[in-house]
C-alpha cells in the first residue's frame, strides 16, 4: 500500500491552461464505450507540457489540431496522461478513449444503474469518463452527442438543452445535447435507459416557459406526483424568497437505486438516489415526503448556490454545500412547521456533527488539507455550514442576508469562487465587519458556552457571565474565541416575557435579544430588572456550541409551559431529561422522574400545543445524543439503563393522556397536510409508550393497527414498536411486511433497517443473518445503508462486548473496499470513534482497524480515515 500524499489548500495553484469548450460524442456499450472528447483549450501561462486526470480507462489517440500524437509524445499512470509539448496558443486537443461501464463497482464516473447508463461525476468522477482538467475552476460550455441502442435505451440524457437527434441505419440513435452555460466537469450528467417519463411544465416569473420532466423506472411513474409537485415549489419558493429564476428550457430529473448519494445537481438533469423521487402513502412514510420534498428543494437551489457560482476549489465545498444546505432547510420551514424541522436541524448537528467534531476526523467546515476529496462531503460541511450561515442570517436578519446574496450573485455569477468571497459580499452588502466572523470557516471542533448569572435582589441588577472554550482537535491544538450569536429571552417565575435593556443586546427580528460574544469571556450587568429572571438561552440553537448552564428543574419547567418559542420549549424538556440522564449515571443511582416534572409533562400535554411539538417534548434524547457529553469510557450500559428508566417513567406518568390520544384518533383517509403528519406523530408516539408500558395487553392492538394501515406510516410505526419492543407480535408483523414488500427494494429496506437498529442483544446475529437474505444486495448502496449503516449506529448492539459488531461491519468493509469505496468509507465511521470506549472495546476496534489497514489494495477513502484515526495513537 502506498501511503497517500494530502492536499493542501495553502498550495492552490490558478490553472495553467483554460478550456473554454468540450464536444464530447459518446457511443454507450456496456463493456467498451467509445468516448471522443474534442478540447479547445487556451494556455494561461508560460508552459509545455500538459497534464490531465484519467482514471481506469484505455486510451486510444491523441491529436493536437488535427495531428496525431505517438507514444513518445505523452506518458500515461494510473492518474494521469501528461503530453509532453502542446501549443503555446489557443489548440483543438482530441482524445478517443474506451471505458467499461459494467464493471464500475464504484458508482463513480459512467456506470450501468440496473439496466440504465448513468454518471456521478462530483467530486472526481469525470476523470474516470475522458481525460481532462478535472478541477471546479476550469468551466467549459459542453455539448455532449450520445449514440446507443434504441430500443434498449429509447431515452438519451445529458446538461443543457437538446439540439439534434437522429436515427442510425444500425438500430442506434443519437441525441445531441447543448448547455450554454459554462460548467465545471464534476457538474457533466449522462444517463440512458428505458423510463416512464413524468411531464409538466412552469413558467417563471420573467415569462420563460420551462419544460420539467421526472424519468424513473417502468412501473413507477404513479410514484413520482410528489416529486414533480415538490420541484415546482422549490422553483417558485426561490423566485419569492431569493429572486431566483432557472435559466434553461428543460429541467430534468432521472431516479436511479443505485447512486452512492442522495442526490446530484447536475446542471439541468439531476440525478437522484431514487429513495427521494418515488413516494406515495402506500409505500412512502410522512418523513419520506418530507425528506423528497428537501432533497428535490436541495437540488434545485444548486441551480444558482453551486451551478452558476460554483467553488474555486473543493475546500471552499461548504461554499455551496452549506449555503444550500440552509436554503432547503428555509424552504422546507416555510412550507412546514418551522419548530420542527429547526429541532431536526438540532438534532442532526447534536448527534452526528458533534460526534464528527471529537473525533479523529474532525475538520473545519473549510478544511485545509485533504487526501481523498469524498471523505469530506460530512455532516461539519453540510449540516454544519448551514449552521455558520445561519448565523450570518441571525446576525444580519433577513434584510441584510438578502442584500448579501443579491450582492454576491451580482459579483460572482458564472465564477468559481471562495468562502471568503461569500462572507466579503455579505460583510459588504451590510456595511458590517465580519473578519473575526470567518473563524469558523477555519476553526475545528465544538466551543462550549458557559453562562452563570448572579441577581442582586436590592440592586435590582443581574450579572450574566459568558465564556466560550473550544477543544483541541488534530492540527489545531490552541483555538481562538469565535463570533458567537446567544439569541436569548428572560421570563418571571410566573411565565410572563421580561423587558431588560443593556447596550450590549439587541431586539431581534425573531422576537429574542441578541448578544454577541465575540471573545473568550465577557460579562453584562443589566439594570431595572424587577426579580431573578428564568433565562432561556441560546434560543433556536443561534449557534452550533454545546451550553453549559446551571438551570434548575423549576425554571425549565417554566419553560416549557411558558416559552414564546416553541423550539425553547423542546429545549426545557432535553434540558430537564439530560440532567436527570446524566445524574443518574454520574451517581450510578437509579433514573427517578421528580414529580414536578411528571405534573408539568402532564400539563403541557393537555395545551393547545402543535401535535408534533408536543410528540417531541415527551420524546427524551437518545443513547446517541447523551454519548456526546463523555469524551472517554462511555458507559454505555448506564446510559442505556438510564434512557430506558425515563422512558418508562414517562410512559407510565403520561398513560391516561397517551391513552386519550390514542382512542380520539379518527380512522380517515391519508392526508400530507401539516395537521395530519403531526397529529399522526403523535399517535404513533403514545402508541409506542403504551404499548412500553403495557407490552402485554397492547401487543395486539399494535398487531390490528398494522393489519388495518392503509399507508406506509401507519405500517412501518407499528412493525418498528413491534420489533423494538420485542412485542409477543413481533414475528408475525416481520412476515407479512417481508411477504408484501419482497419486491419492493425501498420499502424493504425498511424492514432491514428496522431490525439492525432493534435494541436486543441478539441484532448482530440478526444481522449477519439478514446479510445472506436472497433480496440482499451488498452491491447496493441503500441496502448497506439500511442494514450496516442503521447497525453502526445501533450503539449499544454495535459495541457489543464481545466485539461481533466490529467483526460484522470489518467483513462488510473488506468487501467493499475495492467494490465501493465511498460507501466502505462511511461505514467505518463508528470502528474510527475507538478511543471512547472502554479498554476491553477499545483494543478490539483498534485491532479490527489495523486489520483493515493491512488490506491488499486498500482504497484511499478507507485509508485516509482509518490512517487518521490511529495516527493520533
Amino acid at each position: 500500500m502506498t501511503a497517500q500524499l494530502a492536499k493542501l489548500r495553502s498550495d492552490y495553484k490558478a490553472p495553467e491552461f483554460r478550456i473554454t469548450s468540450v464536444d464530447l460524442t459518446v457511443y454507450l456499450h456496456d463493456t467498451r464505450t467509445h468516448v471522443t472528447n474534442r478540447m479547445q483549450i487556451e494556455p494561461l501561462a508560460a508552459c509545455t507540457a500538459l497534464r490531465l486526470h484519467g482514471e481506469h480507462m484505455t486510451l486510444q489517440s491523441v491529436k493536437i489540431n488535427g495531428q496525431s500524437l505517438t507514444e513518445q509524445d505523452y506518458q500515461i499512470t494510473d492518474k494521469a496522461l501528461t503530453l509532453h509539448s502542446v501549443p503555446n496558443k489557443a489548440f483543438e486537443l482530441t482524445i478517443v478513449n474506451t471505458i467499461n461501464p459494467a464493471a464500475n463497482t464504484a458508482l463513480e464516473g459512467l456506470y450501468k444503474s440496473g439496466g440504465a447508463f448513468c454518471t456521478q461525476c462530483e467530486a472526481e468522477g469525470f476523470r474516470r469518463i475522458t481525460y481532462y482538467l478535472d478541477r471546479p475552476d476550469i468551466l467549459a460550455v459542453f455539448t455532449t452527442t450520445i449514440t446507443a441502442d434504441k430500443q434498449t435505451y429509447p431515452y438519451l440524457l445529458s446538461n443543457g438543452n437538446a439540439v439534434a437527434q437522429g436515427d442510425n441505419s444500425d438500430g442506434t440513435h443519437w441525441v445531441r445535447w447543448h448547455d450554454p452555460h459554462p460548467k465545471p466537469a464534476y457538474l457533466f450528467a449522462l444517463v440512458a435507459g428505458n423510463f416512464e417519463v413524468l411531464t409538466d411544465h412552469y413558467t417563471t416569473k420573467s415569462g420563460r416557459e420551462v419544460l420539467l420532466q421526472l424519468f424513473v423506472d417502468q412501473g413507477n411513474l404513479k410514484r413520482a406526483d410528489y416529486a414533480m409537485a415538490a420541484l415546482k415549489n422549490s422553483m417558485r419558493w426561490d423566485e419569492e424568497r431569493f429572486g431566483l429564476e432557472y435559466d434553461l428550457d428543460i429541467y430534468m430529473i432521472v431516479a436511479v437505486d443505485f447512486f452512492n448519494m442522495g442526490a446530484m445537481e447536475n446542471k439541468g438533469l439531476n440525478v437522484f438516489n431514487s429513495r427521494y423521487v418515488l413516494a406515495d402513502s402506500k409505500t412512502a412514510t410522512d418523513q419520506d415526503f418530507l425528506n423528497v420534498e428537501s432533497v428535490i428543494g436541495h437540488e434545485y437551489f444548486h441551480n444558482w448556490t453551486g451551478n452558476r457560482i460554483t467553488c474555486r476549489d473543493w475546500f471552499q465545498l461548504s461554499l455551496k454545500e452549506g449555503l444550500t444546505v440552509f436554503r432547503d432547510q428555509e424552504f422546507s420551514s416555510d412550507l412546514g412547521s418551522r419548530a420542527v424541522n429547526r429541532i431536526d436541524a438540532i438534532r442532526i448537528i447534536r448527534t452526528h456533527q458533534f460526534n464528527e467534531d471529537a473525533s479523529p476526523m474532525a475538520h473545519p467546515i473549510r478544511p485545509d488539507k485533504v487526501i481523498e476529496m469524498n471523505n469530506f462531503y460530512t455532516v461539519t460541511v453540510y449540516n454544519k455550514g448551514a449552521e455558520v450561515i445561519r448565523m450570518l442570517h441571525t446576525l444580519l436578519g433577513e434584510k441584510g442576508f438578502q442584500a448579501g446574496m443579491k450582492l454576491y450573485v451580482q459579483r460572482h455569477d458564472g465564477q468559481a469562487v471562495t468562502c471568503d468571497d461569500f462572507v466579503a459580499a455579505m460583510a459588504d452588502a451590510n456595511d458590517t465587519d465580519l473578519g473575526l466572523f470567518q473563524r469558523w470557516y477555519s476553526q475545528a471542533g465544538t466551543p462550549t458556552v458557559k453562562v452563570s448569572q448572579r441577581y442582586d435582589a436590592k440592586a435590582k441588577a443581574l450579572t450574566l457571565a459568558f465564556a466560550q472554550e473550544t477543544p483541541p482537535t488534530p492540527g489545531q491544538a490552541e483555538k481562538s474565541a469565535v463570533h458567537i450569536p446567544v439569541l436569548l429571552s428572560a421570563y418571571t417565575t410566573n411565565g410572563q416575557l421580561m423587558a431588560m435593556q443593556h447596550p450590549q443586546l439587541r431586539r431581534h427580528e425573531s422576537g429574542s435579544l441578541l448578544f454577541e460574544l465575540t471573545k473568550h469571556a465577557d460579562q453584562l450587568t443589566i439594570e431595572n430588572v424587577e426579580e431573578a429572571p428564568v433565562l432561556a438561552l441560546l434560543e433556536n440553537f443561534s449557534a452550533p456550541v454545546k451550553l453549559e448552564f446551571d438551570q434548575d428543574f423549576s425554571d425549565s419547567i417554566v419553560l416549557l409551559a411558558n416559552a414564546q418559542q416553541d423550539v425553547t420549549r423542546w429545549e426545557a424538556a432535553q434540558h430537564i431529561y439530560t440532567k436527570l440522564i446524566l445524574d443518574a449515571v454520574s451517581n450510578q443511582n437509579p433514573l427517578e422522574l421528580p414529580l414536578p416534572v411528571a405534573k408539568a409533562l402532564q400539563n403541557m400535554a393537555a395545551t393547545p400545543l402543535d401535535a408534533a411539538l408536543k410528540s417531541l417534548v415527551v420524546t427524551p434524547p437518545t443513547l446517541e445524543e447523551i454519548a456526546e457529553y463523555f469524551t472517554r469510557n462511555i458507559p454505555l450500559a448506564a446510559i442505556d439503563d438510564a434512557v430506558n428508566s425515563l422512558r418508562q417513567q414517562i410512559a407510565n406518568c403520561l398513560h391516561n393522556e397517551f391513552a386519550a390520544i390514542w382512542a380520539k384518533r379518527k380512522q380517515e383517509p391519508y392526508q400530507l397536510s401539516g395537521s395530519a403528519i403531526a397529529n399522526r406523530s403523535l399517535q404513533h408516539t403514545a402508541l409506542y409508550y403504551l404499548a412500553l408500558n403495557k407490552p402485554a395487553q397492547f401487543s395486539a392492538e399494535v398487531a390490528r393497527y398494522f393489519s388495518k394501515a392503509d399507508n406506509m406510516t401507519a405500517q412501518q410505526s407499528a412493525l418498528q414498536i413491534a420489533v423494538h419492543l420485542n412485542l409477543d407480535c413481533k414475528q408475525q408483523l416481520l412476515d407479512a411486511f417481508e411477504q408484501q414488500w419482497q419486491n419492493d427494494p425501498l420499502v424493504l429496506d425498511k424492514w432491514f433497517a428496522i431490525q439492525a437498529g432493534a435494541p436486543h442483544a441478539n441484532v448482530a446475529e440478526t444481522v449477519a443473518t439478514l446479510k445472506k437474505h436472497s433480496r440482499f444486495n451488498p452491491d447496493n448502496p441503500n441496502r448497506q445503508y439500511a442494514l450496516y449503516a442503521t447497525f453502526g449506529r445501533n450503539m449499544v448492539q454495535f459495541h457489543r462486548a464481545d466485539g461481533a459488531g466490529y467483526r460484522l461491519m470489518a467483513d462488510m468493509i473488506s468487501y467493499l473496499n475495492t467494490k465501493n469505496p465511498q460507501v466502505a468509507a462511511r461505514l467505518v465511521t463508528p470502528l474510527t470513534q475507538w478511543r471512547r470506549y472502554d479498554e476491553q472495546r477499545r483494543q478490539q476496534m483498534k485491532a479490527v482497524l489495523e486489520a483493515l489497514h493491512k488490506l491488499p489494495d486498500l482504497a484511499s477513502d478507507l485509508d485516509e480515515k482509518i490512517s487518521q484515526s490511529l495516527a493520533t495513537d
